[in-house]
């Protein structure tokens, strides 16, 4: 067997760090040595399992060390990774997932996933490769249900064909968009024009009534996660304004990325505006980076916080026992604080669709900040991962299974808070019209928002329901589960410079 070194990740997770090998002759499922070797579809399972419940250091195959990577490892009964029950991979870890609860019995690990690398390269390298556009089923006035156009990235093709938000797709190539149900067949065709076929033809028919039809085929961009950026006017004062929809990494080889030069942009706007107010609209934000939330949260708070504690992390009690040894960090500390002298007030725009690295920043910001959230309750994420890529060498070859991202650890902010595992509720119930554009007058959370900027209290200038009656073309979604155009979860890193690591002859678990 090739002797391969682990590598560390130690904070939230970094694709291709840790490399595992299998060897021709593996332990079977009696634990002895066996002639036969292994499918890949079985070494990935031995390895997700040992690197989770084992050892992460060398796949767990080495018996001298004692270091689940999981979280809830104890939660886990004994398991026979290449029982012939579990047909694959995922099958094991949605079996593993299974056990971790909460209090009430509620399943808890609803995040883990495995991956073929298409996350790394979205969030750590800021590149993807796709059509661009996240939509949604919505019902519109009429209690129709249509799809509806959520965002489209800038520099996606959707982006550079014009594709705005509020659109609606009334055809695909040719033929009507009709939801039946998500296995019917005009569904899955849908899915997979949008999502997966290389390239289709679509018919977007606008707010003001026109149509207009054209091609989009998948291809690789630089994602740019702001998608919309303003200044009002609320009587004396001054709103910053601006959507974020993917924490991207800031950083990329050592050098700022896109999302770094965009925040920039955006903060240096409100900066010499002389804000008084922010408005962060989360709505669609999966995650990403920590990195980057770390970033943001400086942006926005007080100048006060530097050298606090922005947020700590927990982790299971083997790698408590020696995160001193291995590297794992214990507190993330703020290095400096935000430059908007005049900032007051910092609002939230969420939904069930705001996750992870999301939830983090405003978790960070409560201890230090006034902040208020509008719209509706989180996903609920406060967990994240390492990321273990496992491949196997074959005649000296190494060969990819798979990227695993399975809960390592959960964060809480400066005033032990955190364990929103059921979602952030907010301030103000607000409803998510996708029907209106970024920035547009009538969107309901704005709306409220800029009442309590000017009254101190919530509520709107147009009674909703009057609302609806004066604007047809209100579109709510519903809730119909589409695919997601990014990864929900929490990336980072930050400490790449100490990643890489031997551990045998330094670190002896008990």
């Amino acid at each position: 067997m090739k002797r391969q070194q682990y590598l560390l990740p130690i904070v939230i997770f970094i694709s291709a760090l840790s490399l595992f090998a299998v060897s021709c002759k593996k332990s079977g499922s009696g634990g002895g040595s066996t002639d036969k070797q292994l499918s890949d579809s079985d070494s990935l399972k031995y390895l997700m399992y040992r690197t989770m419940q084992k050892s992460y250091v060398d796949g767990g195959r080495d018996k001298n060390y004692d270091l689940p990577s999981y979280f809830w490892y104890k939660q886990v009964p004994e398991t026979d990774p290449l029982n012939k029950t579990f047909s694959d991979a995922p099958a094991l870890l949605n079996y593993m997932k299974g056990f971790p609860k909460d209090g009430q019995g509620r399943q808890i690990d609803t995040y883990s996933f495995l991956d073929d690398g298409t996350t790394d390269e979205q969030i750590q390298g800021g590149v993807a490769g796709d059509k661009g556009l996240e939509v949604t089923f919505a019902y519109d006035n009429n209690s129709n249900i249509i799809l509806v156009v959520l965002y489209a990235d800038k520099n996606s093709p959707a982006g550079l064909a014009g594709v705005r938000r509020g659109w609606v797709i009334s055809k695909i190539n040719g033929t009507d968009v009709v939801y039946d149900g998500p296995n019917g067949t005009n569904y899955n065709r849908t899915v997979n024009a949008l999502f997966y076929d290389a390239s289709a033809s679509f018919t977007f028919k606008k707010p003001d009534g026109s149509t207009t039809t054209t091609t989009l085929a998948s291809a690789n961009y630089q994602i740019n996660p702001v998608l919309f950026d303003t200044v009002y006017d609320i009587g004396t004062r001054k709103v910053g304004y601006f959507v974020f929809y993917t924490f991207s990494n800031v950083t990329s080889g050592g050098s700022p990325t896109l999302t770094k030069t965009e925040l920039d942009r955006v903060f240096n706007k409100f900066s010499n505006n002389f804000v008084t107010d922010v408005i962060v609209d989360l709505r669609y934000n999966h995650g990403g980076s920590t990195n980057t939330a770390e970033y943001l949260t400086t942006q926005l708070a007080p100048s006060s916080v530097a050298g606090k504690e922005m947020y700590h992390f927990e982790f299971n009690d083997k790698l408590t026992a020696h995160k001193t040894e291995i590297g794992l960090p214990d507190i993330v500390n703020f290095q400096t604080g935000g430059t908007l002298s005049q900032l007051q007030n910092i609002f939230f725009i969420v939904n069930s669709q705001s996750a992870s690295a999301s939830e983090l920043v405003i978790n960070n910001l409560k201890p230090y900040t006034n902040v208020q959230m509008v719209g509706d309750t989180t996903r609920g994420k406060p967990a994240g991962f390492f990321t273990f890529t496992l491949s196997i060498y074959k005649n000296g070859i190494e060969t990819f299974l798979a990227d695993l991202y399975a809960i390592n650890f959960v964060t809480k902010n400066s005033a032990n808070q955190g364990d929103y595992y059921r979602g952030m509720i907010p301030d103000k119930l607000a409803a998510d019209y996708v029907g209106y554009d970024w920035g547009e007058e009538g969107d309901d959370n704005l709306d409220k928002i800029f009442n309590y900027i000017a009254t101190g209290s919530y509520g709107r200038t147009i009674p909703l329901s009057d609302k609806l009656k004066q604007d047809p073309s209100v579109k709510i979604p519903a809730p119909i589960k589409v695919p997601r155009l990014r990864f929900e979860g929490m990336v980072s890193e930050r400490v790449s410079n100490v990643m890489q690591k031997e551990t045998k002859g330094r670190i002896r678990p008990r």
